[in-house]
Formats: C-alpha cells, structure tokens, sequence
C-alpha cells in the first residue's frame, strides 16, 4: 500500500523487533557500509525504560544490522540531559549491547574540547551557535534510532529532529557557557531543535513505536502502544508522520491542533531543507498486513492537515 511521493516512511509491525529491523534495512535499500566509520545516535536521555529509552532490543538489532552490512568502526555517541551517561548507558543495557555486537561506546559529555565542532549562530536561533560532537560529523554513515514520545518541557514532541540535543554539548569548554539552558528557555525551542538537524548528518532514523508517550514525555507519560516500527531516510518525513500516528491515538493540544507541516520543528527543517515540504511529498509504505489499516488512518490523518 503506497502512493506517489518524494520520500517514503515505512511501517511494519513490531512483534518480533529483529525480524522488522531487518525487514526495513532491506526495504531502505543496502548501505556501502564496507569498512566505513558509523556514528550510531540511540536515545538514552534519562536513566528509565523504553519508550523513554531505547529499547535494549531494538539497539542490538539495528547494530547487528550495521555488522551485518560490514562496517568498520561502530560508535554508539551520547549525552544524557537527565542523568549521568555511563551510568544511564549502564543501567540501560546499551553499554552490554554494545559489547555484544562489537561497538564503542562514547559518553559525550566527558570528550575533550577538540571533540567537538563549533556550529556559528549565523542565520539560527541559537545566540552563540552551539558545539556537536565531530564522531557525527566525521562518521562515514549516521544511524539514529529514536522513540515516539511527547515532550512537556517545550519541545512538544520528541522524535528523530529531537534526538541529536543529545550530540549537542551542554556547555562550553572554557567558558562553561550552557547551551541547554538557553535551548529550554527560549521561546524558539523547537525551531532551534531543528536546526541543530543542519549539521547532523543523518543516512537512516529508525522510529520505534511498539509504544510512545502520547502525552507527558520524555521520561514518562500517558503510553499507548502502535505495535509498529517505522524507518526512512527522511527525518521530516518520518516526523511527520510519527506526528500522525499520535494524532491517531490522540495527544496533547500542541500536538493534536492545526497543520503538521506547520508545527515548529517539522517547518523550520523543512525551510532548511533536511527533508521533505509538505504532507504531498512524502509516502507511507505498509510493509505487512498487520500495519495497513493503522498506515490507512495516518494517511488520512495527513491529508486531513495537510
């Protein structure tokens, strides 16, 4: 079930979390990753359970993936905004997991300064730009692996544009300058989210939404459960249609109310070109018939606000 389009979102249902993660890998089509460095961005914001985190099983399974595909160099990169790291990766499992499949885990917050890249303010939100952390910048390839989830601290939702805060330093070696600070207290919150998206590549985002916070968020909230995992190589794309699902179970009032592709972060990235404009560009690809009447409603729900 598809229809014409620029960009395509894939859905399959998420019972067995390793049999999807291979069937989308396969449907987006085979990565050179033959010898290449790959930056893989999980979230692991805080130190609670899936869908505040990621799922242990769904990190071993898209790492696996990466392996499979033949890739060097494998780093999980984070940085923890409510929690300390190593400890959040640790109780998490990522740290066992990334043992298991072969890949190096670098806590973020403890790299030295030259492990970071300044992003100047030109043309942003930001007042002093911000750093974002080189292992994404000088990857090979870029995975990211991210949750279906509100965000009750101004962001709204926490989807893939929402996942690289976590390669953005929170201060400024030297000055000590906070960088999070001025993200959570500035009225352009969500459009600065969006733009760190410019300078973090980005070759395939992996949503999963076996079950999401539709309303609270990031580190709890009112859960419901998709049973489906979604992939593209889109992040707007993917967002937007993250969004829809959402709307299909219902969801906060900045979530629910007006146009997707009006909403903060999914226009600012579009204006920025990260990904697809408009609901008319992007198709939504049902990989089973488990998923095709939920893929059905979250097509209508586009095109209802689009």
């Amino acid at each position: 079930m598809a229809s014409p389009a620029a960009s395509e979102v894939y859905i399959i249902d998420a019972s067995d979390r390793y049999r999807a993660i291979e069937a989308l890998w396969h449907e987006i089509g085979p990565l050179p990753l033959d010898g290449k460095t790959v930056a893989v961005k999980a979230n692991f914001n805080s130190d609670d359970p899936f869908p505040a985190t990621t799922h242990p099983d769904m990190l071993e399974a898209v790492l696996g993936q990466v392996r499979a595909a033949g890739a060097g160099t494998v780093r999980l990169g984070e940085r923890s905004g409510m929690g300390e790291t190593r400890a959040v990766l640790k109780n998490r499992g990522a740290v066992d997991v990334a043992a298991r499949t072969g890949a190096e885990v670098v806590a973020l917050d403890g790299l030295p300064p030259e492990g970071w890249e300044a992003v100047p303010p030109d043309g942003l939100h930001w007042e002093r730009g911000f750093l974002i952390a080189r292992l994404f910048r000088e990857a090979d390839v870029v995975v990211q692996t991210c949750c279906l989830k509100t965000h009750r601290f101004g962001g709204h939702v926490s989807l893939s544009l929402k996942n690289p805060v976590g390669a953005v330093a929170k201060r400024a070696p030297g000055s000590g300058y906070n960088y999070m600070a001025e993200l959570h207290s500035s009225p352009h919150q969500r459009r600065m989210i969006a733009e760190i998206n410019r300078s973090f590549p980005c070759d395939v985002a992996i949503m999963d939404a076996t079950e999401g916070f539709s309303t609270g968020g990031p580190e709890r909230g009112g859960l419901v459960a998709p049973n489906v995992i979604l992939a593209s190589t889109d992040r707007i794309a993917l967002d937007a249609a993250g969004i829809a699902l959402l709307r299909r179970y219902g969801s906060t009032l900045e979530v629910m109310q007006g146009r997707i592709f009006a909403m903060d972060p999914i226009a600012r990235a579009a204006e920025l070109g990260i990904g697809v404009r408009s609901a008319e560009d992007l198709r939504l690809v049902a990989l089973d018939s488990e998923s095709k009447d939920l893929v059905l409603d979250m097509r209508r729900i586009l095109d209802e606000t689009a």
